[in-house]
């Protein structure tokens, strides 16, 4: 199979009660953006990827940044899957250029 360009989308959420819960839940979003992903909507974030092998690579290190506590989820997709994302409220940020014409394969 041909290795293809993905999203991996992170889902979280985080408890944010305490000050040391904060810090984490602010840590953890800095890392994110840090690490090249835009947010869909709050604790929601995306990034595309070059490959599968890549995505691994990212999950792992996501992995070793995450707060012990709460939830927090990984789903990678293809891009063509992710294009038929629907608007159903809201409206796309045509502010930020997020998609395959940005990537720059080395």
């Amino acid at each position: 199979m041909r290795d293809r360009v993905v999203r991996a989308i992170v889902f979280f959420d985080l408890p944010n009660v305490y000050l040391k819960d904060r810090k984490n839940y602010i840590m953890f979003r800095k890392y994110l953006l840090n690490e090249g992903f835009l947010m869909m909507q709050e604790s929601v974030y995306s990034k595309i990827i070059l490959n599968t092998e890549q995505a691994k690579l990212l999950i792992e290190r996501i992995r070793k940044k995450a707060p012990k506590k709460g939830i927090i989820q990984v789903l990678t997709i293809t891009e063509k899957q992710y294009s038929k994302i629907e608007f159903i409220s809201g409206e796309v940020n045509t502010k930020i250029i997020n998609n395959e014409d940005r990537l720059v394969i080395l």
